[in-house]
């Protein structure tokens, strides 16, 4: 067992320990077409986070065109660029799939106020 988490050390990515549920997120994913590789930028709310280790998933939730559209990102995969918090989020839940099934201002989750970076 402890092998495994020696090996798995140098490839986890500690930098995204303080995304948390609630959060409105903008994930920055690499992705290939071809020879070329582009960066395309995710945003949502994070509405589950699931695992432990390199198997630690996020999963991120936003209306596109009245449509609901959820990516699972694996957390510590080398696809993902960077992930940024655009803004904290006041919820009392472990998971947010209540959110499905709310459309409009209901989708909402609170902010969390005081934590918000100031962005120029």
């Amino acid at each position: 067992m402890d092998l495994i988490k020696a090996v798995e050390k140098e490839y986890l990515k500690d930098n995204y320990s303080n995304v948390e549920i609630g959060d409105f997120v903008r994930a920055h994913l690499q992705i290939r077409e071809g020879e070329r590789v582009r960066i395309q930028v995710f945003e949502g709310t994070v509405i589950a986070r699931k695992g432990s280790g390199l198997s630690e998933t996020i999963t991120i939730r936003r209306l596109s065109y009245g449509v609901g559209v959820e990516r699972v990102i694996p957390v510590h995969s080398p696809r993902i660029d960077k992930i940024e918090i655009v803004r904290k989020g006041k919820v009392r839940r472990a998971k947010l799939y209540y959110l499905r099934d709310r459309v409009g201002k209901r989708a909402r989750v609170r902010e969390r106020l005081g934590v918000r970076k100031e962005t120029k």
